[in-house]
This record gives C-alpha cells, sequence and structure tokens, in this order.
C-alpha cells in the first residue's frame, strides 16, 4: 500500500494543533536534542520530506517508517508524539549506529543527524561550505560558533550565522537546498544566550561565496569585500 502523507502544518493550523499541555514530542531520557531537532525538521515545513519517502540508495526503509508513521504523521495529525515512539527510532539507530547510548544519553543533534541522514538513509550532505578559502567541506547541518559576545544579549538567528561564518572565514559555496542550522544555546551547564530570536527569514546574500552585491559606497557592483 502506499504510504499515508500529512501536510506540515501552517498559521493558523499550527497554532490550534500545536498549542497547549500534551503537544509536541514527548521527552524521556535524554531525548530532548533529538526531539527538537525532529520538531523543527518536520512539523511545519516539508522541505525534508523527502526522507520519508524517497527510497535512496542506502536507505533503511524500516527506519524510514517508524520516522513517518509513528513521528511524522502523528505530529502533523494530532500534534502529539508518545516518547515509546522515539525510544523506537533510538532503538533502531542504536542498531544500525553501533552506538548503545542513542536510547539514553544526551548527544549532540549534528551527531544525529548525520547518522540518520548519511548513514541510515543515504542522503547527499546538504551544505557545501568553504573555509578560510579552502573548499571540499560538505555537511548535513551548520553548528553556529562563536565567542561570547557583549553587545548581542538577545540576538537572532540572521546576527549569530553572519557573526558565525565571519569569525570563521567561511562561505556557502552555492545556495542550499535546505540550511539546517543548530543555535550556540545548548547543553545543562551552561547557556550564551538567554533567549534567540527566530529569524523568520535569512538573508545569505553575504555568505555566499562569488555572489554579485552592490557596493555600500557608489552603488556599484562591489569589486572588494571588507569583513
Amino acid at each position: 500500500h502506499a504510504p499515508v502523507s500529512f501536510p506540515p502544518l501552517r498559521n493558523e493550523d499550527a497554532v490550534s494543533v500545536l498549542r497547549g499541555r500534551m503537544k509536541g514530542i514527548q521527552g524521556h531520557c535524554n531525548s530532548c536534542y533529538m526531539d527538537a531537532a525532529l520538531f523543527s525538521l518536520f512539523s511545519c515545513t516539508s522541505v525534508l520530506d523527502s526522507m520519508l519517502f524517497t527510497p535512496f540508495t542506502l536507505c533503511d526503509r524500516n527506519v524510514q517508517e517508524i520516522l513517518r508513521e509513528e513521528i511524522v504523521n502523528p505530529l502533523r495529525k494530532t500534534g502529539f508524539v508518545k516518547a515509546r515512539s522515539v525510544m523506537h527510532l533510538r532503538e533502531q539507530l542504536t542498531e544500525k549506529g553501533k552506538c548503545s547510548s542513542f536510547t539514553n544519553a544526551e548527544k549532540d543533534p549534528e551527531e544525529f543527524l548525520s547518522l540518520i541522514m548519511q548513514k541510515i538513509l543515504g542522503i547527499e550532505p546538504l551544505l557545501k561550505l568553504q573555509s578560510g578559502g579552502h573548499e571540499g567541506l560538505d555537511c548535513y547541518c551548520y553548528q553556529i560558533f562563536m565567542d561570547k559576545q557583549e553587545d548581542l544579549v538577545v540576538p537572532d538567528v540572521q546576527q549569530l550565522v553572519e557573526h558565525s561564518f565571519l569569525t570563521y572565514d567561511q562561505k556557502l559555496v552555492e545556495i542550499p537546498s535546505c540550511f539546517i542550522i543548530q543555535m550556540p544555546r545548548f547543553g545543562k551547564e551552561y547557556k550564551m544566550f538567554s533567549k534567540i530570536i527566530p529569524s523568520l527569514e535569512l538573508d545569505i546574500t553575504d555568505l555566499l561565496l562569488d555572489s554579485p552585491r552592490e557596493c555600500c559606497v557608489c552603488g556599484d557592483v562591489a569589486t572588494l569585500e571588507c569583513s
């Protein structure tokens, strides 16, 4: 039978389905890194729905079915996913990833995304980066690294991404089909920012390699860039 799909939640539907008690993905046994990642990737956007349906070359259909039937469809249909469903996925990742701590330890979201996208579903990297003038850095998500900025008390995502790219002399080689960004606000002991404001749109003009831009002095096409 053809797999059933539910469209991502938008606007008023997202508010009515996802707001309130017992909504979202139920946490259990240090699952927060995975819960937050799955909610972000699938609740209100279809940009990665290929992960749920496409028979990629290396694709593990069992993991794909758990992801689609037990997590994404209930989330979009009722706004709630039981912890048991996420544990079912974690058990499969433990088996496939040869890493026993996926079922009980807090992990880095990037480790989870790389395992499920690369090793289990066989998806090509989503991002191509150049760092310090050297190409060849392919990855699935971009983790923001930065020193504490005193002038950024409550930053937005746009500011953080630009700061991070500038600090590490990085550029996007091409416009990504999907730009997954991990915020610098994780871990039990220390949080760099008390809050981060979501940027509803992200302007990547200045982050793109060889992107034509306007000179801020004369208005013509710029030939030099001052960091």
